[in-house]
């Protein structure tokens, strides 16, 4: 005969059921069941947070809860104190944490994974009810067979190691909770686990503690790549028409973010090209803090945030390779490209930039390379380190292969870093400019590789050498379930202790 298995939250007429289901849950534990006036309090100060688990009708198990202001008690407390001497009137509505008091299943119905479905029950409460996480006092039932040659830690390490199985808290661990703590005293009666029990916590990956504000970060962010066509303008201002086309355009669409390529202004330097190489680009760079100025304008009017490309500029007499972050609130920071590539530095005597940075944005924490400094692994690593979730790389190349290299290298930092990768390229070509013959591109959106992404990592790309704007979405809450639930982990299981990557 079939089974039917349901999850629900308990009603005071499933007593009978649960006490029967508790008993023969806990035989070491002789009268340590939970009676019927303590559960039906439960369930009228927080019955969401009693979850029972049914075979055929019949209540086989349960998952009890309270919300508790977890500062008021900190990680050294008894199961007494949490639970107010089991008076529960240290539930509180408003307080920040899922505390779990109970979680059994009768003996005759393990190995069904129906305990799974009560922790799945209760992180999905966890998640809708925007709280931090689910802490818990577990029992280690099996550490009275090594308690004569081991410590608590030890067993708890050997068990996390797979070395010795305990029933809770291996189980513990395949649901994604850590120890955060010891516990001594914690249920003074439980003989088997020697009075110890391990504090264990799970995070909600979901949890925004200013849910409520106006400001607030996304989770579905809108890119705007420009595919910029080089083309003699004949001024800075027909150049910046041009601009403002394509940011109109953009922000037609709703975009969170416009990105330009790599020296897309280099047009303006037909200007200076009775000049050597190295005079051109320096005599352009007299106009990057106009067009950044131009840019930022440009950020609030449209309620857009910019990655203006990048520009040369001139600093202290050396000449830079410079890109801007223009919020749409008005304020901008900047980030100098660190990897000149040969041909810039033999040409034009460019020089690399020192500082490697996360930007915050109302849209997330982003970071900027520019070109040749994706194919460089390191840098990328670091600013994933401090957080950044989508990556944008203004690039210019002159031949298909110089454009793999970025390409490919972008994609892999997606990957290895779990975040998104922007690129955006020049296309055409420039007969008037010197050392900026040809140009070939396509722009491209990357994602990590998973499940939840699209299984090329592409989520969108231009027509090759063709002017136009890709608009895609991207993700952040993908980007959280990646790190914690991700068939790979790659950031989670860096080998930290064999090798790291330092900034100097």
């Amino acid at each position: 005969m079939s089974e039917t298995v349901e999850i629900r939250n308990i009603t005071a007429a499933d007593y009978l059921d649960l006490r029967e289901s508790m008993v023969s849950a806990y035989p070491d534990m002789a009268g340590s069941y939970w009676g019927e006036t303590t559960i039906q309090r439960l369930i009228k100060l927080f019955p969401e947070g009693q979850i029972a688990v049914t075979v055929n009708g019949r209540v086989v198990g349960c998952a009890l809860s309270i919300i508790v202001d977890y500062d008021k008690f900190g990680d050294n407390h008894t199961y007494e104190q949490i639970t107010g001497y089991y008076t529960f009137n240290t539930h509180n509505p408003k307080g920040d944490i899922l505390y779990g008091i109970e979680v059994f299943v009768h003996p005759d119905f393990r190995g069904r994974r129906l305990a799974r479905r009560l922790y799945d029950a209760r992180k999905t409460l966890c998640e809708q009810l925007n709280l931090e996480g689910i802490v818990a006092g577990g029992r280690i039932p099996n550490y009275e067979k090594y308690a004569d040659r081991m410590t608590p830690r030890e067993y708890i390490e050997k068990v996390q190691d797979k070395e010795i199985y305990d029933p809770t808290l291996t189980f513990q661990f395949s649901n994604d909770f850590t120890v955060k703590k010891i516990l001594k005293n914690y249920l003074p009666n439980d003989e088997a686990s020697k009075g110890f029990a391990t504090l264990l916590q799970w995070f909600n990956i979901y949890y925004e503690k200013d849910s409520d504000t106006i400001r607030y970060n996304k989770s579905t962010v809108r890119i705007g790549l420009v595919q910029w066509q080089m083309r003699d303008y004949g001024s800075l201002e027909a150049f910046m028409q041009q601009v403002e086309f394509f940011i109109d355009a953009v922000s037609d669409y709703g975009s969170d973010f416009v990105v330009f390529p790599e020296l897309f202004n280099a047009p303006l330097m037909a200007e200076f090209n009775q000049l050597d190489p190295a005079g051109a680009i320096r005599g352009m760079a007299k106009h990057t803090e106009t067009i950044r100025d131009r840019f930022l304008e440009h950020a609030v009017s449209y309620n857009v945030n910019i990655i203006s490309g990048s520009m040369p500029i001139v600093i202290d007499e050396v000449l830079h390779n410079i890109s801007y972050l223009c919020r749409r609130d008005g304020t901008w920071e900047q980030y100098i490209k660190i990897h000149p590539t040969p041909g810039e530095v033999y040409s034009w005597g460019m020089k690399g930039g020192s500082e490697i940075k996360v930007f915050d944005t109302d849209c997330g924490k982003i970071g900027i390379q520019i070109c040749y400094d994706v194919e460089f692994p390191e840098p990328s690593r670091i600013l994933a380190e401090q957080g950044m979730q989508i990556l944008f790389v203004p690039f210019m190349t002159d031949t298909q292969h110089a454009y793999n290299r970025v390409r490919f290298c972008a994609q892999a930092r997606a990957i290895e870093n779990e975040c998104y990768v922007a690129i955006a390229g020049c296309v055409g070509n420039l007969p008037k400019v010197n050392n900026m013959d040809l140009q070939y591109a396509q722009s491209c959106v990357f994602t990590p590789s998973d499940f939840n992404f699209p299984v090329t990592g592409i989520k969108a790309e231009s027509t090759p050498n063709t002017e136009m704007v890709v608009v895609a979405d991207v993700d952040l809450v993908l980007l959280k379930e990646l790190h914690t639930f991700g068939s790979v982990q790659t950031m989670k299981d860096i080998r930290n202790d064999l090798y790291q990557v330092v900034k100097k």
